[in-house]
Order: structure tokens, then sequence, then C-alpha cells
């Protein structure tokens, strides 16, 4: 699965029209720059493909007042949609994906009715525990752990790994269960990342990078900084 794809049609749909610009500003604030693929090449190729695949539906608008060149906007269609949540879904419940598929779908889980999301990490719990239990009958050296060598050390990964893994999501589903967060279908929600005041150091490193003097990514044209899962 491709995080990129899924952070793009979920930011995409979070404004429910957007221009390539606005989508990169959005990522880019997220820091999905640093932890995914997701530079800026990658998005509008994505924004493009996903079109001709027909996820996504072209409007062309109007020249700006300040005499700039029209811009494209996208919309998801509704095999957009599907495709969104089918990501989503995904994104939450395989345990051997990329760390940048789970942080999108975490990105974008109270897009989930709290119930559909709760049940999802719970499955991605126990499929993590099989993969500890296999990894103990299966890959583990049948010799005492002094006699493993370093070979043991790629043992020793996998079982902390997954164990980590689970603890986490053990940890966000008490925290779902105990009502945080507003999940979809459960009122207004606030689009911003962080909480009022918060600098996000990401939209502040990617304004220096991009040498902008005006308003960082962090700022989106017309509207306020989002992030996964808003509105």
């Amino acid at each position: 699965m491709s995080a990129t794809r899924l952070l793009v049609l979920g930011a995409v749909r979070q404004h429910g029209r957007a221009h390539g610009y606005q989508v990169r500003n959005d990522l880019e604030f997220w820091g999905a720059h640093e932890w995914s693929n997701a530079k800026p090449g990658s998005i509008y190729h994505a924004l493009k493909q996903m079109a001709k695949q027909g996820l996504l539906i072209e409007h062309d608008t109007a020249p700006s007042t300040a005499g700039g060149p029209p811009r494209t906007e996208y919309e998801l269609t509704d095999e957009g949609e599907r495709e969104f949540f089918s990501l989503l879904r995904e994104a939450l419940l395989r345990h051997d994906e990329k760390p940048d598929m789970l942080t999108a779908g975490v990105g974008f889980i109270v897009d989930l009715p709290r119930a559909e999301a709760v049940s999802l990490l719970k499955q991605r719990v126990a499929a993590l525990e099989a993969w500890r239990e296999e990894v103990g009958r299966h890959w583990t050296p049948p010799a005492a752990p002094e006699e493993w060598g370093h070979i043991g050390e790629i043992m020793k990964l996998w079982t902390h790994e997954a164990e980590s893994s689970a603890a986490w999501t053990r940890g966000l589903i008490e925290r779902l269960e105990a009502g945080a967060y507003v999940m979809a279908g459960e009122g207004e929600r606030s689009l911003d990342v962080l909480p009022p005041g918060a600098v996000n150091p990401y939209a502040d490193r990617a304004a220096r990078e991009s040498g902008n003097s005006g308003g960082g990514p962090g700022e989106n044209p017309g509207g306020d900084p989002g992030g996964p899962g808003g509105g």
C-alpha cells in the first residue's frame, strides 16, 4: 500500500476540493515529508494518477485576481471515497506495513466511527500477538540464547517490535474507549493539528527549506491549517 496515496486522498477529502498546493501545504504542515515519501513531486504525481484512475475529479479554476495561472482543483469521486476508507482500514489493521502507512492511518483515524476504529485496532493487536508467537515457535533458534550469536538479535528485534507495537495499540484502544477525540458521526471537530498556541516544528522547517518569506506551509490559502482527519 502507498502512504502517499492515503495522505493525498485524505487531504483532498478534508477540503472537499483542493488544488495541489493546498495538498502539499497540508502534508508539509503534518510533517509527512519527513516520515513518508510524500514529497512535492510524488504528491502532484499522485493527484494526476488518481485523476486518471477515476478516484479524483479535476476542476479547472479561473486565474487568480493577482494574475497567476489557473489551478486545477481535485475532488474525490465515489470510488475515491471507497479507496480512501479501504486504505485507512488496512493501514490500521495490517501489522506488517511500513511505519509511514500506520502513521498516515492514525492521522485519519477520526474519520472512522469509534466502534469501527476500536475493532480494527483490536484485530491489529491479535495479529501482532500471533506474529510474536510465530517468531518464538518457528524462527527462534532451538539452541540456548547464549549460543544464538548475532543472528539471535534479529529474533529479539522482531519480538520487541511486536510487543511494543501491541502495547501502544492497546493504549490507543483504551483512550478511544474512554472517549478520546471526536470521531466520525460525533459532531464537529477542529481542523487544527495542534492545541492552540502550540508551534509545529515541521511547518517552520518546511517554510525555511522552501524559502517562503510569507505565510508558512502551515497556513492554508483561504483556510485554517488542517490536520489529518479534520472536519
